[in-house]
């Protein structure tokens, strides 16, 4: 290799480094400042399991309910992403599923709407409609749980999803750090392959003159 192609080299490699370095420190900026954020809101929340206390037959932690990973966290506050995501998929949707058989808002929503319909043209003298009333009751206060519980469980997995984003960063930050060192060592190596190369030359010059 003459000395006009490995210069190039170095400087490629130079460049590289420079290159991968700054974009490593990117990425360790950007998912420090995702998770943080993350975690700054969802502690804002207040957010925490029940106790571990609760982990009994009857508790808020039933084990005939509750699998193992949720009982792991119990006591704890919601201040992370895999917090959140146990928290919304298993705490708040066990309890979702319970409040109307397993339907969604949605579901009970369009069922509400219609009873209230077949309310609207049912005569109050009619003996269904104390009936119809009761089950428009019933209705409304399911809509109106299923919608908190639901909205309270989409925004959860929103911080778990940006926290994953934030972590698989951060991830990449690393992998990146370790392809600039292992450039670095590159460069380093070429370095010295061309400093050796050189000494030569020059004793050959001496004696020569």
């Amino acid at each position: 290799m003459n000395k006009a192609i490995r210069w190039r080299i170095v400087s490629l490699q130079a460049m590289l480094v420079v290159i991968l370095a700054a974009s490593s420190g990117f990425l360790f900026y950007q998912g420090s400042f995702v998770t943080g954020m993350v975690h700054d809101q969802l502690v804002a929340q207040q957010i925490s399991f029940p106790g571990a206390d609760q982990i009994k037959a009857g508790g808020s932690l039933d084990p005939a309910k509750f699998s193992a990973e949720i009982r792991n966290y119990a006591g704890q506050a919601v201040d992370n992403g895999d917090k959140a995501r146990v928290y919304a998929n298993v705490f708040i949707g066990v309890h979702l599923a319970g409040v109307a058989g397993g339907k969604t808002y949605s579901q009970v929503s369009t069922a509400a709407s219609a009873l209230n319909a077949q309310l609207a043209t049912t005569a109050t003298t009619d003996p269904n409609y104390a009936t119809l009333q009761a089950q428009a009751a019933t209705l409304a206060g399911q809509k109106a749980t299923l919608f908190q519980g639901e909205m309270l469980r989409g925004t959860l997995l929103n911080s778990w999803g940006w926290w994953t984003v934030g972590v698989y960063t951060t991830y990449a930050a690393i992998g990146l750090m370790i392809a600039a060192l292992v450039v670095l060592g590159a460069l380093v190596f070429e370095l010295q392959t061309a400093a050796r190369k050189q000494e030569p030359m020059m004793v050959v010059q001496t004696i020569a003159a």
